[in-house]
């Protein structure tokens, strides 16, 4: 090997340690990697910096901006609403579920689908004696499916696109991807459907631990004028069998009339009052509930944004809130939070809130900014803060203008009329000016660590292929695979793409292996062009660990999931898609 050669396998075999190790960073160790071979010479400074010239990481970051604006304003809630309904068997509602969560997943980053959708799919799961294990893995692993069904559906799908622009190819289309990306997510969808109820075990014990130390809060909301809700029953709404909520009594502010107890055949209007009693964790989903909004909607309405969350507080006895009302203390002024509900003596509060005089031990439900807890966790205004999470109430208008902006990037991006980047670019324009999104939450959601990596990925891929590591590394799995002909070099691609991404980032993975993939492609007679694919369907094709992919970490903990549950179910998922892969990708190519 060259003296470059050599310097670039240390620098990769110190870069693949320090990812795997979780060092630091995973952008600041590519980019590190990325100076460290300019610096050697192994690469020029127009190749070190060629990533940061490449629409890629542009794409990706206005992308996320896409993104943020769908979680934001709940533009996926419909979707997954008519995927959940009452009780029907297992495989049903895994179907019912997985289909649109990967359709979903194919145009928007799967990470904000698996947010909005987990807490929705564990709550419904619970309410009809499900354990929440059967859906949260598949809902994961299903979303990472949609995201190689087209070139926006992950950032592996833009970095592969990048590269290959970068050495000369055309950028890959919109759709380009299907015809591999689809089938695997067919298959493995329709294998998600099949085995998840028998493969994956029941774990109950950490939500009924949680049950049994949770407590009640009493919310009030209103029936919206004109809403799904207006003019239907009680039974007809689904409100009867909420999980842990009860509906205690409804207020027709028109008839001045209080039904108490609430009964199934109430008939709601807009402007009646609905009194629920229950857990913390579940009324809050009341702030998603189409046709509600909050009493406290006037003061909540402030705090609807990006960025915003809940949080539980506890008064302590040197608080300067006791002995006055919220009204009195101006609170939403000064503590830029609104109160949603409030917590005494192991019973909620059920008088108007701002009229109620506050004491020590109070548990007040707040919603806020997420520096509401750095603000006043020294101070004493609060004894306890604990965040609780979740996003505030979807804002139906701006539903429909970020799924209008986001029909028109897909279908601009796959007529071709404009580049995949300037319908990015565009879109994340748009929703900025439409307001949906602030510049400071625009600039929040996007992930620079992502952009940075895929910026400085560039070089690395160059240093790789320039150097003859690339193709050093094609004629070892040439060598291996020989017997086997162009499908043994394909399995030797794939094989060293899925274990570097579960071992490191899938991006970091896709830019490891694409120079080799090339030098593979061109020494066995494959098409470079359905290799790169390959390589970016099965860089994010990781289903092996909860460590692998952001998503599966995500369900982790509300799965209740061991590590090996992962194995267990995801094992045969990967075998399933390295052989559709190895099937159809020379097929393509003919």
């Amino acid at each position: 090997m060259s003296v470059d050669a050599w310097i670039t396998l240390g620098t990769v075999s110190v870069l693949v340690a320090l990812l795997v190790r979780e060092a630091a960073a995973p952008a600041l160790i590519v980019f590190g990697a990325d100076v460290l071979l300019l610096v050697t010479g192994v690469i020029e400074t127009d190749q070190a910096l060629a990533g940061f010239g490449n629409p890629a990481p542009f794409t990706v970051g206005a992308l996320y901006i896409v993104a943020r604006s769908v979680e934001k304003t709940g533009a996926l809630q419909p979707l997954l609403g008519a995927a959940m309904g009452g009780r029907r068997s297992a495989r049903r509602a895994l179907a019912r579920l997985l289909g649109p969560v990967a359709a979903a997943s194919a145009v928007v980053n799967n990470t904000p689908i698996v947010a909005m959708a987990a807490p929705q799919v564990a709550s419904w799961a619970r309410r009809r004696g499900w354990s929440p294990s059967i859906f949260l893995m598949p809902l994961s692993f299903a979303a990472i499916l949609g995201g190689v069904v087209t070139v926006i559906g992950t950032s592996t799908n833009l970095l592969v696109s990048g590269l290959m622009e970068d050495h000369g190819y055309a950028p890959l289309g919109m759709f380009e991807i299907a015809p591999l990306g689809l089938p695997v997510a067919v298959v493995g969808v329709l294998y998600l459907v099949l085995a998840s109820p028998r493969l994956l075990p029941r774990r109950l014990v950490a939500f009924e631990e949680l049950e049994r130390h949770s407590r009640d809060f009493i919310v009030h909301m209103e029936v919206v004028a004109g809403g799904p809700l207006d003019g239907r029953t009680v039974e007809e709404g689904g409100l009867r069998h909420l999980e842990n909520v009860f509906l205690t009594e409804v207020q027709h502010r028109a008839a001045g009339e209080i039904v108490a107890p609430a009964r199934p055949e109430t008939r709601l209007a807009g402007g009646d009052v609905l009194v629920f009693a229950g857990r913390a964790d579940r009324v809050l989903d009341l702030q998603s509930q189409a046709g509600l909004r909050s009493t406290e909607q006037e003061h909540a309405d402030v705090f609807a944004a990006a960025g915003h969350t809940y949080f539980e507080v506890v008064l302590g006895t040197g608080s300067p809130l006791v002995g006055r009302t919220l009204r009195e203390a101006d609170f939403r002024r000064t503590y830029q939070a609104a109160v949603l509900g409030m917590h005494r003596a192991g019973e909620p509060i059920r008088s108007k809130l701002g009229t109620v005089e506050l004491r020590p031990g109070d548990t007040l439900l707040l919603l806020s900014n997420e520096e509401f807890r750095d603000r006043w966790r020294d101070r004493s205004d609060f004894l306890l803060i604990a965040r609780r999470g979740g996003l505030p109430p979807a804002t139906v208008r701006e539903s429909w203008i970020v799924a209008a902006v986001l029909s028109g990037v897909v279908v601009l991006g796959a007529t071709g009329f404009v580049p995949i980047l300037h319908a990015s670019l565009i879109a994340a324009l748009l929703l900025v000016g439409a307001r949906v999104l602030t510049v400071g939450e625009a600039r929040r959601a996007v992930d620079l660590d992502v952009v940075l990596l895929i910026g400085a990925s560039f070089g690395v891929a160059s240093a790789v292929e320039t150097s003859g590591l690339a193709g050093l590394a094609a004629s070892g799995i040439a060598e291996l695979t020989v017997t086997w002909g162009p499908r043994g070099a394909l399995l030797g691609v794939v094989a060293l793409t899925l274990l570097l991404t579960e071992m490191i980032t899938n991006n970091a993975a896709a830019v490891l292996v694409f120079p080799v993939a090339l030098a593979a492609a061109a020494s066995s007679g494959l098409d470079p062009r359905m290799t790169a694919i390959a390589v970016a369907v099965t860089a994010s094709s990781s289903f092996l660990t909860p460590i692998g992919y952001q998503t599966n970490t995500m369900v982790y903990g509300p799965g209740g999931y061991r590590f090996t549950d992962y194995l267990r179910l995801g094992a045969p998922l990967t075998v399933l898609v390295v052989a559709v892969v190895l099937i159809l990708a020379p097929l393509l190519a003919t």
